[in-house]
């Protein structure tokens, strides 16, 4: 997919979360083990360039970062410093940082840091109550000017209000569970998110059901991420609250004309997606149309 960024693969397991994390599911699929940590081939992804010179990615997309690892991972501090060169050179992309670890975010950051860059929209994830208390607290502390939560996979009920109160807290996430060993999502825990962020005008988005989910008290087994999503977007959960914006910059520094930004455009399969209201638009890939 043109708007992921792995620079590392592998990660350490750390809380309830992780316990059928999709990244080792998957990779147990192609006889690997996802507890090996190596530096990916696409370390420099951002970077890359076609025939005519101009990068791959566009001004104003926004590219997900180590979705198959952690970005704050101790086994890859050895190459987070080129990885921050890379975002600071590509000061026209946004960079979406979702962890698991902030307690170690403080200590890694660039020593040109500051009180962020613009360019970098950081996340925590909070599967339960417990990890909510634990994770926002610091999040709240930290130095980035752009920041969201990520209740994904959303394994129990979560009450996040005290904290959206802030003011700091511009997005919010919540999905649930895939691959083998799938816990239940409850529709109810949804709502109750989406009811705390509405009240505070903060864009909510239900990624997905999951592959157990459960309605009115009812079990569902929904198999295949594109009926997950459909479901999600028909549950009309999603909300959009208060526009992000990204004061982007080129190469010297000066703001990008609105004309000159990636524009989002999206096929007839993205239409009943939930995540059309915060993925980086369709990359003409064509995958959507295999049967999943």
């Amino acid at each position: 997919m043109h708007d992921i960024w792995n620079p590392w693969h592998g990660c350490v397991k750390c809380s309830e979360g992780c316990q059928y994390c999709y990244m080792y599911f998957l990779d147990k699929m192609r006889d690997k083990d996802g507890a090996e940590i190596y530096q990916t081939s696409g370390a420099r992804y951002p970077l890359s360039k076609d025939r005519k010179g101009r990068y791959k990615i566009q001004s104003g997309e926004t590219i997900s970062v180590c979705m198959t690892s952690d970005f704050f991972l101790e086994e890859a501090d050895a190459w987070r410093s080129e990885a921050w060169d890379i975002m600071r050179i590509r000061s026209d992309v946004i960079f979406y940082l979702l962890t698991k670890r902030p307690q170690r975010v403080a200590g890694c950051l660039p020593a040109d840091w500051g009180d962020g860059w613009e360019n970098v929209f950081f996340n925590v994830t909070c599967e339960n109550q417990k990890r909510a208390d634990e994770r926002i607290p610091i999040l709240l502390d930290l130095p980035f000017r752009h920041k969201g939560v990520s209740c994904t996979p959303l394994i129990g009920p979560v009450s996040i209000g005290k904290y959206l109160d802030s003011g700091q807290i511009e997005r919010v996430h919540c999905g649930g569970e895939n691959y083998g060993g799938s816990r239940p999502c409850d529709f109810d825990w949804v709502k109750s998110l989406r009811e705390e962020c509405v009240q505070r005008d903060i864009t909510f988005c239900f990624l997905e059901t999951g592959t157990v989910f459960i309605k009115d008290g009812k079990k569902y087994t929904l198999q295949g991420k594109r009926l997950q999503t459909r479901q999600a977007y028909k549950s009309g959960m999603n909300y959009e609250g208060k526009p992000m914006h990204f004061n982007l910059v080129d190469s010297f520094g000066m703001p990008i004309p609105k004309e000159k930004l990636y524009v989002k455009h999206y096929c007839d399969n993205c239409t009943e997606c939930s995540m059309k209201l915060v993925c980086n638009g369709c990359s003409d890939c064509g995958k959507c149309r295999q049967k999943n």
